[in-house]
């Protein structure tokens, strides 16, 4: 792997890729233990369906999660100091099952108050193994500059 992005390299439209990963039952599980967010869309099958999805719908938060990993696993990385805000729509169900992705684009990149320091906006728009959209959002992120 490369060296980590700093502010200078970080160009409004330049874009990337990261990973993929299959959302599991085990995912669902172990956030739902984890948040202790056990409503019955998350862990029942007959309720999901009931409801007019296809199965069990993924905790939207364990996507958002679950995004942020792949982005800090992808092949373009960035000297990040900290996530400042994010962003989020939750657009269509990551159902259990689903591969989930993200692409990741630099909207703005701009010195931050402190020397050294840059503010960076990123674009993420996460799909599924269709090809359809199911999260979306802006990550402000803290960079080295």
């Amino acid at each position: 792997m490369s060296e980590p992005l700093r502010l200078a390299d970080l160009t409004p439209g330049r874009a990337w890729e990261t990973p993929g990963i299959v959302v599991t039952e085990a995912h669902v599980v172990a956030f739902a233990g984890l948040s202790g967010d056990f409503f019955a869309l998350h862990m029942d099958d007959e309720f999901a369906r009931a409801q007019g999805f296809e199965g069990r719908v993924a905790h939207g938060l364990l996507g958002l999660a679950l995004v942020d990993g792949l982005k800090n696993r992808a092949t373009t990385q960035l000297d990040a100091i900290a996530s400042l805000e994010w962003r989020w729509r939750f657009v269509a169900p990551i159902l259990v099952g689903d591969r989930i992705q993200a692409r990741i684009e630099v909207l703005e990149a701009r010195a931050s108050s402190r020397p050294g320091r840059g503010v960076v906006r990123l674009a993420l728009t996460v799909h599924n193994q269709r090809g359809q959209p199911v999260q979306e959002g802006v990550n402000t992120l803290l960079v080295r500059a």
